[in-house]
Formats: structure tokens, sequence, C-alpha cells
């Protein structure tokens, strides 16, 4: 008789634990696709209003938080500009000065967001400014 019970109990037990995991597995999958949506179609959002997934930021609360002002095409103003309020504000809230550490990991996201969205326009600049100049090599002679 207690075999019975036994094996009842494990059998609901793993029909429960199969149906918990093939619900994780649904959702999982789902996630997945929307994701992989997402990434394949950037402009169904703002990039401003969207977050970074790295940083958990948006663009419009790191100009805010580092005071900021955003360019008319959603671009930070400067980045040296946005380094020296990070410094001046990352060393202000250091924790063995008494300021707060939550402030400098949001103050350090902030720099880190702005830099993911300034870097690529800047190397573009950099790359179309060499590409003007052309090619110009360094020849070294010998006496």
């Amino acid at each position: 008789m207690a075999y019975r019970v036994i094996t009842q109990v494990v059998l609901i037990g793993s029909r429960v634990l199969g149906r918990a995991f093939a619900e994780a597995y649904k959702q999982a999958s789902a996630s997945s696709q929307y994701q992989r949506a997402q990434a394949r179609n950037p402009n169904a959002v703002n990039s401003t209003g969207r977050a970074n997934l790295n940083t958990g930021m948006t663009l419009d609360e790191a100009c805010k938080i580092l005071n900021v002002k955003p360019a008319k095409d959603g671009k930070a103003a400067d980045m040296e500009e946005v380094m020296e309020r990070f410094k001046r504000l990352f060393d202000s809230n250091d924790p063995e000065k008494g300021g707060s550490f939550y402030l400098q990991s949001k103050i350090l996201r902030a720099r880190e967001r702005l830099e993911a969205e300034i870097g690529p326009a800047v190397e573009k600049a950099e790359q179309e400014a060499e590409v003007k100049a052309g090619w110009n090599p360094k020849i070294f002679k010998d006496r």
C-alpha cells in the first residue's frame, strides 16, 4: 500500500515539475524572440527613449544625470564636457568622502551610456575626415 502512495507522489511531482519547466521554456523562448525582433528593428522605438541593455538607462536620463544638453539629433553635445562633468560628480560622490555609492554608480552608468551613443558617431566622423584628407603615408628616409 505504501508503494502506491510513494509512486503516486513521485508521478504527480514529476508532472508538476515537467509542466513548470515547459512553461518556463515557453516564456524564455517568447522573450528571446521578442529581443531578436527588437534588435532587427531598431527604428521601432526612438533611440533616446529606449534603454540600453547594458546600462539600463535611457539617453535622456543619462543627459539629465550628467547635466548635459542633448543635441537635436539625439546625441550628447561633446565628449570633453561629458568627461569633465563625470569626473567632478564622480569625485564629489566618493563614499570615502561621505558621498553615495548609489549616486556614484548612476553617474558611471550615465557616462557609459553617453559613450556608447557618442562613440560610433565620433569614430564615423574620424573615418570620414581621414577619407577626405586622403591617404598620406609617413615615409622615413635614411640619410
